[in-house]
């Protein structure tokens, strides 16, 4: 209960007690020449009219036209009339010119410029407190942290990548690749190196086995080749092994890819805007220009982007005037206050969309930059002395969190995931599919043509009479090398075969099973079953 009843009496103090200055608290410095200079200041102020200048910055401050009177708005002016009815003052609006906070080329053109000109007594806007500024004006005690964020449109896909690139990223997949090109030729060089060191059956494995034997088991097939040497067999079980374990992460991730995947951006912090090359915005004449623009300043390389118009900084009447370069593609760089309530009206404004379509925008998970703000006065001005100790109490209780998301609800407003239970695969998803297809296609047409060409025009070149000879040689070396382990093709039997002497063939039955009994052309014995059924088991062309 003591702590309720210290909160209370915070807001008593700060709103509706008579005195402001009590024995309580007495400002900085508790000696009785202070209080009575507190208390001659609060004589002078007592039914004084001042003028106070803001600039529209909703929700935290606006001005709005009420019988041709300007009339505050906003977390700042509910502060302001805690004050007045602190202190028995009235106040005027003066509305800058421009709606800058500090720029233009007079100084009615902005709050920094009338202030610094004495033109006003002080400024109801929550101004961060920058040290260009603190060289024009004198700020109050801080009243918050101001958060400028990053706004964009939200993109149909996360930034994660594609549904079959997903898995891995860019290195993953470039060391995956460097692979299937280099393992080929390692088994390759090692069967060269082996056969030059150990003299046995087993010759040297040519590349373009190897190649295709890495290429088929990358995507899990057999392969015709069969190693006897101990080394070419660890080599192929290695890559066996390699490419089981590979598409078993792959599967696993992609998986959990396409089902529980979190949503991520593009855009997450302020040099992935100057990387990325994207196009953003903010207000002319805020902050965000003043820092950007100033030299030394931690975000001054993104002044480059000025340059090359991919930054610009604009005029407008209200806030709801960005979305526009918002929808079209730009990143709205503003308080984080001011856009949670654009989205949030934007998302009360769709009544008649379904409820996974209403969150339009979405905001980066990181900040684009966080200042101290505060309230403004001329310097030398008496009021800051007067009014610090009633803004910190202000500050203490709790009061302006509790306005600036007073219209907003406690959920996190259209959040980066949106916890979508059903997770339906889109055509984007599988896009790599149709790339594959089409990359896959136009190599094969490359490839037959250039079998076309060089059979027709690069082998067409070869004196035919080199061609005969060569068709003779290759003749001969096929009948003195023939396998005959293998049965023969069963044309044989009528004669389309040199190899096997027909004439001498005879039937001979052997378990009960007819053969055809025959000599090859080194004198060896073949048998050829004679029924058809069995006899269609050996029709090879080999």
């Amino acid at each position: 209960m003591a702590g309720i009843e210290l909160i209370i009496s915070s807001i008593c103090n700060a709103t509706f007690c008579e005195i402001p200055y009590n024995d309580t608290y007495k400002g900085p410095d508790t000696s009785e020449t202070k209080e009575i200079k507190f208390r001659n200041l609060m004589k002078e102020v007592n039914g004084k009219n001042l003028k106070v200048t803001t600039y529209n910055n909703t929700p935290l401050s606006w001005t709005e036209w009420h019988n041709d009177t300007v009339v505050g708005k906003g977390v700042a002016f509910i502060i302001m009339d805690i004050l007045r009815k602190k202190f028995n003052f009235t106040y005027e609006v003066v509305e800058p010119k421009r709606n800058y906070e500090l720029g233009g080329k007079a100084a009615e053109d902005s709050i920094i410029g009338l202030l610094n000109a004495s033109k006003v007594d002080m400024a109801a806007a929550f101004l961060p407190t920058l040290i260009d500024y603190r060289e024009k004006v004198s700020f109050s005690i801080y009243l918050d942290e101001g958060v400028w964020v990053m706004m964009l449109k939200r993109p149909k896909e996360s930034a994660a990548g594609s549904g079959l690139l997903a898995p891995f990223n860019d290195v993953v997949w470039y060391l995956v690749l460097a692979a299937v090109l280099t393992f080929g030729p390692c088994i390759t060089f090692f069967t060269r190196v082996r056969s030059k060191l150990i003299t046995d059956d087993e010759g040297v494995l040519p590349l373009k086995p190897s190649f295709w034997f890495v290429y088929s088991a990358f995507l899990k097939q057999g392969t015709n080749l069969a190693p006897e040497a101990n080394t070419t067999r660890v080599l192929f079980v290695t890559w066996w092994l390699f490419m089981i374990l590979l598409s078993a992460f792959y599967t696993a991730n992609l998986t959990a890819f396409l089902t529980l995947s979190k949503f991520t951006l593009a855009i997450e912090y302020p040099q992935d805007l100057y990387l990325n090359n994207y196009r953003w915005v903010a207000s002319a004449g805020s902050s965000v220009e003043h820092v950007v623009k100033s030299e030394g300043e931690e975000l001054y390389y993104l002044s480059a982007m000025i340059r090359n118009n991919r930054a610009r900084f604009l005029s407008v009447s209200s806030d709801k005037d960005f979305l526009e370069s918002v929808k079209k593609g730009a990143v709205l760089v503003k308080e984080q206050t001011v856009v949670d309530h654009l989205m949030y009206n934007d998302y009360n404004s769709k009544k008649d969309v379904e409820e996974s379509d209403k969150c339009t925008y979405v905001v980066a998970p990181n900040s684009f930059m966080k200042k101290q703000r505060a309230f403004a006065f001329p310097v030398g001005s008496k009021l800051k002395n007067l009014f610090d100790p009633v803004l910190t109490q202000i500050f203490e209780s709790g009061i302006l969190d509790f306005l600036k998301h007073a219209d907003l609800p406690s959920t996190k407003i259209c959040p980066l995931d949106l916890q979508s239970k059903d997770r339906k695969l889109r055509n984007s998803d599988l896009i790599m599919t149709y790339m594959v297809m089409v990359a896959g296609s136009a190599t094969a047409v490359a490839v037959f043509a250039a079998e076309i060409f060089i059979k027709r025009y690069v082998s067409g070149k070869i004196n035919t009479n080199k061609e005969s000879k060569r068709k003779k040689t290759k003749m001969s070396k096929k009948l003195t090398s023939c396998d005959d382990s293998r049965p023969p093709p069963y044309e044989s039997l009528f004669g389309k075969n040199p190899r096997f002497n027909i004439e001498n063939a005879r039937t001979k039955i052997i378990n009960g099973r007819e053969y055809y009994v025959f000599e090859t052309a080194n004198g060896e014995k073949k048998l050829i079953p004679a029924r058809a059924p069995s006899s269609f088991l050996y029709r090879s062309d080999k």
